[in-house]
């Protein structure tokens, strides 16, 4: 069993369409971010760094439990769990690449344009602009990449199509102000059609639907997204 900690957000939305693809046994186990759920002691030690998503296999390699933090890291680990979404043994080299392509830039510099168009102070343009123009070029760069091409790496769908899949998959909130925001990017329009005819992909989107969480942006909600803008509890 698969103990999944979740919030609707793109790096959990990975893990979800993953989970649907393997047929894994699952539990759901909502994290309120909105909240501050993530800084409880509980979730912490399952994720010292207080982000979802992140599992708890409860049979892991040594037929014990075994947890896994960082989206990147979870796709990876059930991919091997199960044996499948890796690609080819040759396509090994691309696959890792990419993944950390996403993992260390498409990923982290959405996630920061999101946050400087939607939730920064007025008047800090050039972030805006840094993190937006940085978005547009990872995009350009899958784009090329995937000319002539169905998936992101080899001939059959992976882990890197998942992951990838998770942040584009928000590209009208990311770019926004875009009536379409992948109009300068066929490529990657076409990729996200594809992936989104698969039947596990509604499922995925689905997953939360029965728990209400927090969409109210408070005090409590800044405080419990953005602690690090905040002094530090003594």
């Amino acid at each position: 069993m698969i103990r999944f900690y979740f919030h609707p957000t793109p790096n959990p939305a990975k893990i979800a369409l993953l989970l649907e693809e393997t047929g894994l046994p699952y539990e759901l186990v909502p994290v309120d971010i909105s909240k501050g759920e993530q800084h409880a002691a509980a979730f912490r030690a399952i994720n010292p760094n207080g982000k979802v998503p992140a599992i708890v296999d409860t049979e892991g390699p040594d037929g014990g439990e075994a947890r896994v933090f960082d989206s990147t890291a979870i796709l990876m680990y059930l991919a091997e769990k199960v044996g499948a979404f890796q690609g080819r043994p040759e396509d090994r080299p691309e696959l890792l690449s990419w993944l950390l392509f996403i993992a260390s830039g498409l990923g982290p510099f959405s996630g920061q344009a999101v946050h400087f168009q939607y939730a920064a102070p007025e008047g800090l343009d050039y972030a805006s602009n840094r993190y937006r123009r940085e978005v547009e070029r990872h995009y350009a760069v899958l784009d090329d990449h995937l000319a002539g091409r169905t998936f992101v790496v080899g001939d059959r769908f992976t882990i890197a199509d998942i992951s990838a899949w998770g942040w584009i998959d928000r590209a009208a909130r990311v770019m926004k102000g875009e009536e379409d925001p992948l109009a300068s990017f066929p490529n990657l329009a076409r990729f996200m059609d594809t992936i989104n005819a698969r039947p596990t992909v509604a499922r995925a989107r689905a997953f939360g639907a029965d728990h209400t969480f927090k969409t109210a942006v408070d005090e409590e909600t800044k405080r419990a997204l953005f602690p690090s803008n905040y002094p530090q509890e003594v």
